[in-house]
């Protein structure tokens, strides 16, 4: 393996892309809180958590902000065809992205390695044993563990 590699994704109308420069792809989570849930109008986000500058986009983006009750700010990335969400920041965890894991080229392939806010999961979803899963905000140490990025 080299240093680092490319792995590529972007919005479904390709008005937006990007190329993630990584030595390996992140792991990926699943966060069921009621905003991913709407903002993705799934049952949960699929995401992963890079350095912001291993991140580059081609694309114009449309940015959506939201202030949440502790003060931090995050800043929603969208295709500004669709307004499907590609990626956020959040000055919480200045220096990362979050990249919305479904619009990688090749997501089928990803593993989901934990889950937060388990307690607003759908009913019917199983959590395969062994996998981490915290009923809200897992602690920020263990969750970056989980990740491989602790």
């Amino acid at each position: 393996m080299t240093a680092s590699q490319h792995h590529e994704g972007g919005c479904r109308c390709g008005a937006v892309s990007y190329t993630l420069n990584v030595a390996q792809l992140p792991r990926t989570y699943a966060c069921h809180c009621l905003d991913c849930q709407t903002w993705s109008g799934n049952a949960f986000a699929e995401a992963m958590i890079v350095p912001e500058a291993a991140l580059a986009v081609t694309g114009d983006v449309t940015m959506y902000e939201l202030t949440g009750a502790s003060g931090h700010v995050s800043r929603q990335r969208m295709c500004p065809v669709f307004h499907a969400r590609v990626f956020n920041t959040n000055t919480a965890r200045t220096g990362l992205v979050v990249i919305r894991a479904g619009t990688l080229d090749y997501s089928r392939t990803l593993d989901v390695v934990a889950h937060i806010w388990t307690k607003r999961r759908q009913p019917w979803l199983v959590i395969a044993e062994g996998v981490p899963a915290w009923p809200e905000m897992a602690p920020t140490a263990d969750f970056m563990k989980a990740l491989g990025l602790g």
